[in-house]
């Protein structure tokens, strides 16, 4: 039996693919792995489900997936594209269900900012989210899995990605949003069975890793697999996947992995 079942719900940039007004040959592809919505993951374990990150597409995604069970949300940070469904988890806490939210102390009080209405307690009307907050400082569970997390850079955002695991054994790593993996992030994850990992375009770019970059980050984790995440309009799956080695894959919407 899996320990973990994660499910891409999203795999594309914060513009998403197609990008609008857009007419190049990915954004006009008939291959439904070319259709990005914006990166976002959901985990399933036998005790929990979560998410990580309620990006602008979270209730499509949710819709496209079939997805009823909700336990938490986890976020890596808070740029537009991971945080703006926030207000989509709506039925999950009908109608006095508080809704567990995991997030760096950052990231956290942005979420306040921005979604004043839901933290702030006045006039919680039946229906509205009602968060519960938990600020990431350290490792943290959900059911029998333990999140770490990973402090990675990404221009100029603080920004977290994490490491499940289960019965102190290392089973996936998820960094979709890097430029950087500090070496002691990488001896953290190294040998992880499933490295996902941000590789945007072939281009460089300042806040995002490129392929070249992600390989050489796999290159030293050595996972016994890697996808790719957080993919712009420049990359034909089909073509992409073609230059790509052993055990390197680009990750598409809807994608089940088992661990």
């Amino acid at each position: 039996m899996a320990e973990l079942t994660i499910t891409f719900l999203g795999t594309g940039t914060s513009q998403g693919v197609p990008v609008i007004a857009c007419k190049c040959a990915v954004c006009a592809s008939a291959d439904p792995r070319d259709k990005r919505t914006r990166s976002s993951i959901y985990v399933e374990s036998p005790e929990l489900s979560w998410v990580i990150d309620t990006g602008t597409d979270f209730r499509t995604q949710f819709l496209r997936e079939r997805i009823s069970r909700l336990d938490a949300v986890v976020y890596t940070h808070s740029h537009t594209d991971h945080i703006m469904g926030f207000d989509d988890l709506r039925p999950f806490c009908h109608p006095d269900i508080s809704m567990p939210i995991y997030a760096s102390a950052q990231t956290m009080k942005d979420l306040e900012r921005v979604f004043h209405f839901a933290f702030s307690g006045e006039n919680l009307f039946p229906g509205y989210v009602r968060p519960e907050p938990h600020i990431v400082d350290g490792p943290f569970m959900l059911g029998k899995t333990e999140l770490t997390p990973l402090p990675v850079k990404h221009g100029r955002a603080s920004v977290f990605g994490y490491l499940f695991s289960r019965n102190g054994q290392p089973l996936a790593a998820y960094l979709s949003d890097c430029k950087e993996v500090p070496d002691f992030v990488i001896e953290r994850i190294a040998g992880v069975k499933i490295l996902i990992v941000d590789a945007l375009r072939h281009a460089p770019h300042p806040t995002h890793m490129n392929i070249q970059e992600a390989l050489a980050v796999a290159e030293k984790v050595r996972p016994g697999e890697t996808w790719f995440t957080h993919i712009c309009h420049d990359l034909a799956h089909e073509k992409t996947q073609e230059t790509l080695p052993a055990g390197v894959r680009l990750a598409y919407d809807g994608l089940k992995l088992t661990v």
